[in-house]
């Protein structure tokens, strides 16, 4: 390709300071340097982490600098390869990781964990493994968000964070295993393992959440509860596998006080879908004592979540999950199979498609509730 050890210059929303829209500039997207890869992002999903970044930095999530480009769910094309990169060739069809899989350390050895810290440290903090970023504008260096950055038409990312998929997948549709989807499904089927004939509570049903009803769904659940504020979700909810739904502002008790009467004790399996802390021990609180699990998909960096010590001793279980708790470069590759095969759900997820240029109307909607997931075209 002629773009191959050049600089490109694209289009991306570039985040100049927090609270603010993000603005369409022109950017300079540098080659690939050693086990780094190039992409042209085809489709990203708009998600909430994004959002609470831009607007709620320091509360929910720690303090990561700007100017930089925001976006880490997503699917694209290899454009070009950097030095020692073998896995990878232009052409694939790849989904970025914001979670690395190096293959090689300890965690990455141990199949109880999907916790890689493979340039962890740096890519937490927008930076690729030589402490430099490879978007910059207007001659100044943009920091990459999760060391990804699919708000861009280009980008640069580890050979460690990149995991290349059929050749016949719909980018538009598969790009949403590059967070929610994974995340909310493997909290049910990885981390909480549901079980057959099961009661199951999600709390929050957007995107994670959903795709934690699907999960408890395809395990086999008896009863899946779910639970929302915002009662336009439950049609939705119903549609993933949801038997009832649950809001909370409609009941004078408290959310897990209306669970356990519902379930006579309690839930075998609560999964909290917000990154709410209280709502985090109203799921675990209205899990049953004995047996139930908890499991936190929510995202929150920052915030404390109060748990009364006796109901852990009474043998409740409280487990936390990320990015759906199984190594992702092979387990994307099977959710993208049971996709193709019609045994996973993903168009019904996308609730618009929007060019790059309505990112912030994405934004909007998505806080407002009016959007499961937005994709953006580019």
């Amino acid at each position: 390709m002629s773009t191959i050890g050049q600089v490109i210059k694209c289009k991306a929303a570039v985040a100049w300071e927090r609270g603010k829209p993000l603005c369409i500039e022109d950017v300079d997207v540098a080659p690939p340097k050693v086990h780094e890869v190039r992409i042209k992002i085809i489709a990203t999903g708009v998600c909430h982490t994004d959002w609470e970044y831009l607007y709620e930095t320091e509360k929910g999530m720690k303090f990561r600098p700007f100017p930089l480009v925001l976006g880490h769910e997503a699917a694209g094309v290899v454009e070009s390869v950097g030095p020692e990169v073998t896995k990878f060739s232009p052409g694939d069809k790849v989904i970025p990781l914001f979670l690395p899989q190096c293959g090689e350390c300890k965690r990455c050895q141990c199949p109880k964990t999907n916790h890689c810290r493979k340039n962890w440290e740096n890519t937490q903090m927008g930076v690729l493994a030589d402490g430099t970023s490879r978007i910059s504008c207007k001659r100044q260096q943009v920091f990459q968000f999760l060391g990804v950055s699919s708000f861009s038409e280009y980008t640069v990312v580890p050979d460690t964070s990149l995991a290349k998929i059929r050749s016949d997948a719909p980018l538009d549709k598969v790009c949403l295993l590059g967070c929610g989807v994974s995340t909310g499904y493997g909290a049910a089927v990885n981390t909480a393992k549901v079980e057959k004939d099961s009661l199951c509570a999600v709390f929050g049903l957007g995107a994670v959440g959903l795709a934690a009803v699907m999960g408890c769904q395809v395990a086999g659940a008896k009863r899946i509860i779910g639970v929302d504020i915002n009662p336009d979700k439950f049609e939705k909810a119903k549609a993933f596998g949801a038997t009832e739904c649950v809001n909370p502002r409609d009941h004078s008790k408290s959310i897990q006080e209306v669970l356990v009467a519902m379930t006579d004790g309690g839930v075998d399996y609560a999964l909290e879908c917000v990154g709410s802390p209280d709502v985090m021990s109203a799921a675990l609180e209205s899990t049953a004592d004995a047996w139930g699990t908890c499991v936190i998909a929510g995202w929150t960096e920052t915030e404390e979540m109060k748990v009364k010590v006796l109901k852990i001793l009474m043998g409740r279980t409280l487990k936390g999950t990320y990015f759906g708790g199984e190594p992702k470069m092979r387990s994307i590759n099977k959710l993208v199979d049971d996709y193709m095969n019609k045994k996973l759900k993903l168009d019904e997820f996308v609730s618009y498609s929007l060019p790059l240029d309505q990112i912030n109307v994405a934004f909007g909607l998505l806080k407002s509730g009016k959007s499961i997931r937005t994709v953006i075209n580019l």
